[in-house]
């Protein structure tokens, strides 16, 4: 990465750690059951995601680090792209719900996020970041129901989050 692309990355990722201070989140998340694979389905991405296809993160827990390592990756520009993947380490901070995460996509930075949605049966979450710049829809499954999808929309909506510019990913029937 060139040092023009590096510091257009950090003025873009900025947005992470806004001063609005937005810390909405659900009361609780149950570590073990958070961890696994994730397809991302929809959402508002940073410039490191665009053009994704079959994205995917799967979350491991690190009981020797007490850290989660989180293994990104998507093929780039189509179904059958070249797969990109970018490594990350998450944080989750000393709160009671498990729903605050620090997150390390490269050192030095160091972002905020927030599980801001989550099914009862930890078939889909929600991740926003405080300033909502950001927001990932995910599911435990590659197809989920447009249907669905929409109504999570409208979930993340309510909570004040803009969702004019959405982007949705393919991924592989």
């Amino acid at each position: 990465m060139s040092l023009r692309a590096f510091i257009a990355a950090l003025l873009t990722l900025a947005g992470c750690s806004s001063t609005k201070n937005y810390e909405k989140h659900v009361e609780q998340v149950d570590r073990d059951r958070f961890m696994g694979k994730w397809y991302v389905q929809a959402g508002r991405f940073t410039m490191f995601e665009k053009d994704a296809y079959n994205a995917v993160e799967i979350y491991t827990w690190n009981e020797k680090k007490q850290q989660i390592d989180v293994d990104f990756r998507f093929n780039e520009g189509s179904l059958t792209g070249p797969e990109k993947k970018i490594p990350q380490t998450a944080y989750i901070e000393k709160h009671k719900s498990n729903a605050r995460w620090q997150v390390r996509p490269f050192w030095p930075l160091l972002f905020d996020y927030r599980v801001i949605g989550l099914d009862a049966n930890y078939e889909w979450t929600v991740i926003g970041v405080p300033s909502q710049d950001y927001v990932w829809i995910m599911s435990r499954v590659p197809q989920m129901p447009r249907e669905k999808v929409n109504e999570i929309v409208e979930l993340i909506k309510a909570s004040g989050y803009r969702v004019d510019k959405l982007e949705y990913v393919q991924h592989q029937p």
